[in-house]
C-alpha cells in the first residue's frame, strides 16, 4: 500500500487532454494519497510514555481501507465458499462445472471472490466514493428538462424556507 501511494500512475486518473490531443496523467494526489497526522487516543497515553511514542502518528488514509478490506478478506471471505455450497446443496448440483476435473469449474475456484467483489463495491461506495457538486450536476444533466425544473424549483423552495436565499422583491 505504502508503494502504491508514492507511484502517480496508480493514484491519478488518466483523462484526455485536448490541447495536447493525448492521454494525459498528472494530477495532485486526493487527502487520501497524502500523508496526515493523526492523534493518539488518550486509552494508549500509559502505553505510549512507556514505549517513547510520539503523541501522534502519520501515515496515509489509504491505508485505514486497506485495513479493513484485509480484515474483511481473512475473516469473511473465506464464507463465501460456504454460501457457494449453499446455493449448489439447494439445487442439487456437485460442481458449477466440468472445466478443471475434480475441482469443480471455474466458478468454484472463485466463490470468495463474489462476496469480496460485492463488500469492495459497497466499500467504496459508502465510505470512499462521496457525492461532490460536481458528481450531483453530471447526474441533474441527465435529467430530462421537467425533471430539472422540479429539482430546481424544489430546492429553490427549500432554500427559500431555510433563509439561505432571500425572496427576489
Amino acid at each position: 500500500a505504502y508503494f502504491m501511494c508514492q507511484v502517480p500512475y496508480l493514484i491519478c486518473p488518466i483523462e484526455y487532454s485536448a490541447e495536447l490531443e493525448r492521454m494525459t496523467m498528472s494530477c495532485e494526489p486526493s487527502a487520501l494519497f497524502r500523508p496526515q497526522e493523526y492523534g493518539l487516543p488518550d486509552t494508549v497515553t500509559t502505553w505510549r510514555r512507556i514505549l517513547g511514542i510520539k503523541e501522534t502518528v502519520t501515515f496515509y488514509p489509504f491505508f485505514i481501507h486497506c485495513f479493513f478490506m484485509s480484515l474483511f478478506a481473512s475473516i469473511i471471505g473465506p464464507f463465501g465458499g460456504f454460501f457457494a455450497s449453499g446455493f449448489k446443496r439447494a439445487f442439487k448440483i456437485k460442481d458449477f462445472g466440468d472445466l478443471i476435473p475434480g475441482h469443480g469449474g471455474i466458478m468454484d475456484r472463485f466463490d470468495c471472490q463474489f462476496l469480496m467483489a460485492t463488500f469492495v463495491n459497497v466499500y467504496i461506495h459508502s465510505f470512499i466514493n462521496i457525492p461532490t457538486p460536481g458528481k450531483l450536476l453530471q447526474q441533474v444533466f441527465m435529467l430530462r428538462p421537467d425533471e430539472q425544473l422540479e429539482l430546481f424549483h424544489g430546492l429553490q423552495d427549500s432554500l427559500l424556507a431555510r433563509g439561505i436565499l432571500q425572496p427576489e422583491a
